[in-house]
């Protein structure tokens, strides 16, 4: 059964939805969300778009997810700072789940992805949800926001969640599309976390890693990958400045990790995509990662029936970087 309805609209007909009193969750351009009347929603700022007619980049329209409120059981809206953050998943519903959006490049998005596995209940209550962004274009003009509706706040370090009670007979699924798996070559580890870098150690010797990067020719469309505990964890590149020196990350790295490069997959980027969503069923909710719409060339194609916004992070559970998240809710 799905609770959700997903599309990408103009913003007058946001505007209506939001007044009928929906829960909404709105990914936009910060100029057309600011404008938005206040109600029971919340966003993040993002231009780019999978709509219902393909992809999409738009400073005009809005995507929206109107999510079903069940009689007798009333969501709930919250913004968390990094203080109250790891009590996201116990103000959750029992039966349920979280939406939750977090502006990029914040520290509240460094400290969800280093110490979510210590939340508590964290993996008991399904939590998913996106890294909001900005035009690439905007770069060093404006920085990431998410908006808690009923106020209007446009926040730059706070996360804003709708919870979500659903009755006892739906269950919830959340499934990750990661076309990435780690590589068997050079051990990459850091010295300390953050967005960038300079310095790496490889195989336990000090070098530059945006020199290192050049010298082996690695394609930059391929992410780090970390093994936790058997799952594959990717950390993407924004920029890899020689100039400089410097690597540009959209997810943090982190002190003692063991990163090694993504393996290059058969065939190109957009059919290994392709291949991997085409069989997937419409989603209740779905979000879908910045580099696989540009790396994908997915502007006026379609990822099957999953639509959604083009995010610069994603949420399934913990933080993610390229890849898709796709939930549905099944009634039993």
């Amino acid at each position: 059964m799905n609770a959700l309805r997903q599309a990408l609209v103009d913003p007058q007909t946001a505007a209506i939805l939001i007044r009928s009193g929906a829960y909404l969750a709105i990914a936009g351009d910060e100029s057309i969300l600011a404008g938005l009347p206040n109600g029971n929603w919340i966003g993040g700022t993002i231009p780019y778009f999978m709509g219902q007619e393909g992809g999409s980049t738009s400073r005009e329209q809005v995507f929206i997810t109107a999510l079903l409120a069940y009689d007798g059981l009333t969501p709930a809206i919250a913004q968390y700072d990094t203080e109250h953050l790891p009590q996201v998943c116990v103000d959750a519903p029992d039966n349920g789940f979280s939406l939750i959006i977090l502006p990029a490049f914040s520290q509240i998005h460094f400290d969800y992805a280093k110490n979510t596995p210590t939340y508590d209940e964290m993996y008991l209550k399904p939590i998913v949800g996106w890294i909001s962004g900005i035009h690439l274009g905007d770069t060093g003009i404006c920085v990431p926001k998410v908006i808690d509706g009923r106020t209007g706040a446009l926040l730059e370090n706070q996360a804003v969640v709708l919870h979500l009670p659903l009755p006892g007979n739906i269950s919830v699924n959340v499934n990750i599309v990661n076309l990435f798996r780690q590589g068997s070559g050079d051990v990459i580890q850091f010295e300390s976390g953050g967005f960038e870098a300079a310095s790496c150690i490889i195989n336990g010797h000090a070098m530059p890693l945006a020199q290192y990067l050049t010298e082996i020719g690695h394609d930059a469309r391929l992410p780090l990958v970390a093994d936790y505990n058997g799952a594959d964890i990717n950390v993407s590149f924004k920029s890899i400045n020689g100039a400089e020196g410097k690597v540009e990350f959209y997810g943090p790295v982190f002190p003692h990790i063991e990163y090694r490069l993504a393996r290059q997959f058969d065939g190109s980027y957009e059919t290994a995509f392709a291949q991997a969503s085409a069989d997937l069923p419409e989603a209740s909710f779905s979000c879908n990662c910045i580099l696989n719409y540009l790396h994908s060339e997915l502007e006026g194609k379609r990822t099957g029936h999953v639509v959604g916004p083009m995010t610069f992070g994603e949420v399934a559970y913990q933080l993610l970087n390229q890849t898709m998240v796709h939930m549905t809710l099944e009634m039993h």
